[in-house]
């Protein structure tokens, strides 16, 4: 990992405070940001969120979905985490919270649009950053780009029906238009212009071009990360100053429900007798979130200023040190699966 994959959670800590104080002393700055907006869509945000998913989506190589037969137990494994247990355990969690736990601490509105924001992030496996895990995991590299690839060609079709059933039993009204372009807009598009960028650097199959043009991209991609956190925050910097508490509150339910599924992922794995090469990485990607995505989303479905946007940012906050937590506890549990 790079100084700024390392020390992700610094960063944005530092655009948190930077774009709270800059709410606070040039807010017409951020009124005159939120007002570019067409669609339902904040233009800014949008290129932001493009700059970030963009480099991500090069990465990934649908010519390897020929080879998703070799390791078939490590793949299921993957996909039943991914899209029948960790929506509906993050949806569970949220409505525990925020309906119950934390039910005299939140107004029912805010209630909703933090379990809003908590849907969606738990709708939406990870794309990118699971490559660095299994990295650091020395997970098997084939089969992470093999999982990677299925589960992005299943998000275009899924996301938006899971993510749509799930708010609507949470009483969360989603005009499905918005939340089908949405879908359009930050996977299906940047997805077509990784493709399309992988194939015209990638004809001599060396992949020594591709692998120079995402690591020039990779700062870049990193940079739009925080430009979206400090103007995120910077649009919700007065509702934080008011109730700082909000932070802690989204959190909690947010760890809880990464090292829980981590934890059922992981007992899985061991018990299908996995190899623990391609157990850790199929653990990562069912544990970790695609950010950028439900980031994007909120901002279309509930607008800048919600409390679900603010959810899915504090789940940029707490991913990267959770995640490397668990790359640890892999790296020491080697001896249970080998």
């Amino acid at each position: 990992m790079g100084v700024f994959e390392r020390y992700l959670s610094v960063w944005v800590g530092l655009c948190i405070l930077a774009g709270v104080s800059l709410g606070n002393f040039l807010p017409e700055v951020f009124q005159w940001f939120a007002a570019l907006e067409y669609a339902h869509v904040n233009i800014p945000v949008a290129l932001f969120i493009w700059v970030m998913i963009y480099p991500m989506m090069i990465q990934v190589d649908f010519s390897s979905i020929k080879d998703v037969g070799k390791k078939p137990k490590g793949l299921a494994l993957t996909l039943v985490i991914n899209w029948l247990i960790k929506p509906f355990s993050m949806a569970a969690l949220g409505w525990l919270f925020f309906r119950v736990v934390f039910v005299d601490l939140v107004d029912p509105q805010t209630a909703s649009e933090y379990i809003a924001g908590m849907i969606l992030l738990g709708v939406a496996p990870c794309t990118a950053m699971v490559f660095v895990w299994s990295h650091l995991v020395k997970g098997d590299a084939n089969y992470t780009l093999v999982q990677v690839s299925v589960n992005d060609l299943i998000m275009i079709f899924a996301f938006a029906p899971i993510a749509a059933f799930l708010l609507g039993v949470n009483d969360v009204t989603v005009p499905w238009a918005t939340l089908l372009f949405s879908v359009l807009l930050y996977v299906v598009v940047p997805l077509v212009a990784g493709i399309v960028t992988r194939k015209l650097l990638d004809s001599a199959d060396n992949h020594l071009r591709l692998n120079q043009f995402i690591q020039t991209l990779k700062p870049v991609s990193i940079a739009g990360l925080l430009a979206t956190v400090v103007l995120l925050f910077g649009f919700q910097a007065q509702t934080i100053i008011g109730s700082p508490l909000a932070i802690v509150l989204i959190a909690i339910p947010l760890l809880l429900q990464t090292y829980g599924i981590f934890a059922i992922a992981y007992g899985a794995a061991k018990a299908m007798k996995l190899p623990h090469n391609v157990a850790a990485p199929a653990c990562m990607i069912g544990t970790s979130n695609f950010f950028e995505l439900a980031v994007a989303v909120a901002i279309s479905l509930f607008g800048l200023q919600s409390g679900a946007a603010l959810a899915t940012v504090v789940g940029v906050l707490v991913e990267v040190p959770v995640m490397l937590s668990l790359v640890a506890f892999a790296n020491r549990t080697r001896h249970w699966f080998d």
